[in-house]
């Protein structure tokens, strides 16, 4: 087939390709087509420009394309792109390994693997504290997202859409609620949870592993709170259970730490990340503690593309940005800007809408609600909102079990004007969905 180029090629003639030719299943939130995007800037091919408040799915905390990262990538494409890992060992995964596990929380020593997503970080977790406790089970929480393969996917605390008809999943995984003081889940009633687990469906001693995000992300940017992941580290000391930490969308100085645990003080036995870890290039990873990460026989773990090259030094430069640019300090910056602005909009009349404004660092949430006496979730409007932002040039993601959060994922390296032009369209956007 010859590939042939349009002189004029729009938005809707690109639909149009993607509908006729891309599987159902696979689906796109928003109808426009880049072009080009730098920083936290994006111009669909039509020429329109956009505040991209998504990030990729939290996969841009250091922006579009930025230079030193594009640099990095450029220098690593002109030495060897793929000599494959399990083939022989190159310099680049070794150091990142090396920096990331001087990173990760604790004194170690940790040791490091290198994957291509994030679910793929998930399942080598579980393999990993499988074959370090000798034990089966895996516990997680409800409205946590950890990834689209079967075991992931039953390991994910929401039904729709993800596992809508690709049943029955893998046995051997226990839910139980996540703290959500908004929602009216407390601390308690989540470790009671736990504990009724316990006696009712698997005993500790065959539980492998406790895997949470310690904020949930698509379960709608819920943190957990210190002493909620000070009670799980105790409870897994107690019953020889590994804590795995899902800083698959937290990490990387999003919420103002290079990783959320650190808020709580808290170890944890494995850590997956990805997104964010090499700014859009495939590239996850396990890190953990060295006694654990070696339980594994040698083969047991990798994978043909798992820590490519060129991801490799992406990721390398993308902690160099975070260090050399302070963003953990803006993460926070960030945050409070938000915090202050939507606080605001709260206080106005007629917001009754806006049940609550929450943030990690720069994880940042809105949760929209009915009435805010009854705090009924109000799904409908919140996909409004998010349609009003799309016609005024502010690309927002929608989350949360019920559908009625927004989220922000902006790159950390927004230019302060950027940030609040894209916080006033927000605010607008609310307002007029609220009145119309």
């Amino acid at each position: 087939m010859t590939r042939t180029k349009t002189a004029t090629v729009t938005n809707a003639a690109l639909h149009a390709r993607r509908q006729a030719i891309v599987a159902r299943g696979v689906a796109s939130l928003f109808p426009i087509f880049p072009a080009r995007a730098k920083n936290a800037e994006l111009w669909d091919v039509e020429g329109r420009r956009y505040l991209d408040f998504s990030g990729g799915i939290g996969v841009l905390n250091v922006g579009h394309a930025h230079p030193a990262v594009e640099a990095a990538i450029t220098q690593q494409l002109s030495k060897y792109v793929h000599p494959a890992f399990q083939v022989m060992a190159y310099e680049p995964y070794i150091e990142l390994a090396e920096r990331l596990a001087a990173l990760a929380p604790g004194d170690g020593p940790n040791k490091v693997a290198f994957f291509s997503t994030g679910a793929e970080a998930v399942e080598n977790a579980v393999k990993i504290a499988r074959a370090h406790t000798g034990r089966h089970a895996i516990i997680t929480f409800a409205g946590g997202f950890h990834g689209r393969t079967l075991l992931t996917l039953a390991m994910t605390g929401k039904v729709v859409p993800y596992k809508t008809a690709f049943g029955p999943m893998p046995a051997g995984v226990f839910h139980v609620p996540y703290p959500m003081a908004y929602r009216g889940i407390t601390i308690q009633q989540s470790l009671d949870a736990l504990e009724m687990v316990f006696r009712a469906d698997v005993g500790p001693t065959d539980v492998a592993a406790i895997v949470l995000e310690p904020v949930v992300g698509e379960g709608g940017f819920y943190a957990a709170p210190p002493e909620f992941l000070k009670a799980l580290r105790a409870l897994c000391d107690r019953h020889g259970i590994l804590l795995v930490a899902d800083e698959v969308q937290s990490g990387f100085g999003r919420t103002g730490r290079m990783f959320a645990m650190e808020h709580a003080g808290v170890v944890p036995d494995l850590m997956t990340m990805a997104k964010s870890l090499a700014d859009g290039l495939p590239l996850s990873g396990v890190v953990g503690k060295a006694a654990v990460m070696d339980a594994p026989d040698p083969g047991g773990l990798g994978g043909t593309y798992g820590g490519n090259p060129v991801a490799c030094a992406a990721a390398l430069a993308v902690l160099d940005v975070i260090e050399a640019e302070g963003l953990l300090e803006r993460a926070e910056s960030q945050g409070q800007a938000f915090e202050r602005h939507f606080q605001a909009v709260q206080a106005e009349p007629g917001m009754a809408c806006l049940g609550e404004v929450r943030r990690l660092g720069a994880m940042a949430a809105l949760e929209f609600v009915k009435d805010r006496a009854t705090r009924e979730p109000d799904k409908e409007l919140t996909h409004k909102i998010r349609s009003i932002c799309l016609e005024r040039g502010l690309i927002a993601l929608s989350c949360g079990v019920f559908g009625n959060v927004i989220r922000i994922l902006a790159p950390l390296t927004t230019p302060e004007g950027q940030y609040h032009e894209g916080l006033d369209i927000l605010a607008t956007s609310i307002r007029t969905a609220v009145t119309s």
